[in-house]
């Protein structure tokens, strides 16, 4: 096609520089002699110069005409079209997600950064275990220590207890201290109980040699002479039966929940014992059960054992049971956290030690035994609900002995304990003693 094009191009370019060159001498010889304005001589324009005119335009003509003639570009079909921007399009996703690396919504994480995310936060799970660990390690420190300052603190100064019994300097452990809790006036409660389930002499002292100790718990007048008749008569009492433990402590200030720190102060000071007991003065004890059902929890640091209850919070001021703070238990009709109840409860020495040490700093409630519960809110403690330790009076506790169940502790709910105590004291240990048939009280 190029040769076909090259030999119908070289004819026409000769004429064309043929009547160039002509064009050329034409014009040279108007610039030589200058044009000619007679009447006589023609235009230059009128012959040779419209002649060359026509020359040189037809010559551009032809040369436009023997130009190579562009085709037209070919059509390219649609669906080619349309295949080419798909693979465009899915060439440029390839290499975006390649060479592109889009950046992750901080909600949304790839698997990488969480399985990352998992492992951390089970590191985090162990090391929260082995601070938990050390951090009960440190609290026992902490509670047996503060022992040992109170009783350096009652060695130096106050005596723990006037009683005779209590002056020994012999500290071997014990089972269980129970603290029989009183007031001055209940002198005939605390007769009916020495001569029904506590024993007297020699077998208190035989009991205490099997390690377990029980002291009436008592305070002080208000205003402690040697001429008080109050005062007086306790330690008469106390000179006659050994079995009273005095508290450094104003009887009726403060409340009961003062006066069992008090008693968990005095007696840890006094005896080593795996459990410290709390009991009211008109509730009858199995001392042997009571013992044994201590027993399987003596390898624990930290129990609270007793009768677990959660009553409502009283707001009426008019009440007998009125909580001033009714209002930290949220809206009217609420309950109290669960708690042992009054008539008995024990815990080991780890806590009577814990709230001891920290009896300034603790909050008391209105109720003691709501008082007590929440002194253990905050802990790591176990919380024993032993239905032993609250049976009804006659005939409850005879038929749960008969079923296989004996009670450690007898009273009635709607009295909060035996119901007139100094007349019926009797008749509940004649019923529901544990000794019947057996040898007494030593037996464990």
């Amino acid at each position: 096609m190029d040769r076909v094009h090259g030999a119908l191009r070289r004819p026409a370019l000769a004429a064309l520089q043929q009547q160039a060159g002509r064009a050329r001498a034409l014009s040279l010889s108007q610039r030589g002699h200058g044009p000619s304005l007679s009447l006589s001589s023609p235009h230059p324009l009128s012959n040779g110069g419209i002649r060359g005119g026509q020359a040189q335009a037809g010559a551009m003509m032809a040369a436009a005409a023997l130009r190579p003639h562009k085709a037209p570009p070919a059509r390219v079909p649609t669906r080619w079209v349309a295949a080419l921007c798909a693979a465009c399009f899915l060439l440029g996703v390839c290499v975006v997600n390649r060479y592109w690396p889009v950046p992750e919504h901080p909600g949304c994480p790839d698997k990488a950064s969480s399985d990352h995310s998992r492992a951390a936060l089970n590191q985090v799970s162990q090391t929260r275990e082995v601070i938990m660990a050390l951090d009960k390690t440190i609290s026992d420190i902490e509670m047996r220590l503060a022992a040992a300052r109170a009783a350096q603190a009652m060695s130096q100064g106050m005596s723990p207890s006037d009683s005779e019994g209590d002056q020994g300097i012999m500290r071997h452990r014990m089972s269980f201290v129970m603290g029989v809790f009183t007031t001055f006036a209940n002198r005939k409660r605390r007769d009916s109980i020495r001569q029904t389930w506590m024993p007297q002499g020699d077998q208190l002292r035989r009991l205490e040699e099997k390690g377990a100790v029980i002291r009436f718990v008592i305070g002080r007048s208000e205003n402690p002479n040697p001429n008080n008749e109050v005062d007086r008569a306790i330690d008469a009492e106390d000179k006659e039966y050994h079995d009273i433990l005095r508290l450094n402590h104003v009887e009726g200030y403060g409340g009961l929940p003062m006066k069992i720190q008090m008693f968990l102060s005095t007696a840890l000071t006094t005896w080593d014992a795996d459990f410290y007991v709390k009991v009211d003065d008109n509730v009858h004890v199995n001392i042997g059960i009571t013992r044994s059902i201590l027993a399987r929890h003596r390898m624990k640091p930290r129990v609270y054992i007793g009768c677990m209850k959660s009553g409502p919070v009283v707001a009426k001021n008019d009440s007998k049971y009125y909580e001033p703070d009714h209002w930290k238990f949220g809206t009217d009709g609420n309950n109290y956290f669960r708690h042992a109840t009054r008539q008995l409860y024990a815990v080991t020495r780890d806590l009577a030690t814990y709230i001891s040490a920290n009896r300034h700093i603790l909050h008391k409630y209105s109720n003691e035994d709501v008082s007590f519960g929440s002194w253990l809110i905050g802990l790591e403690v176990e919380h024993v609900d032993e239905r032993s330790l609250c049976c009804g009076t006659p005939p409850d506790c005879e038929w749960k002995a008969q079923a296989g169940n004996p009670c450690g502790a007898s009273f009635d709910w709607n009295c909060t304990g035996i119901c007139n105590p100094v007349e019926r004291m009797t008749e509940v240990h004649r019923r529901c003693w544990e000794g019947r048939g057996a040898e007494g009280h030593a037996q464990f």
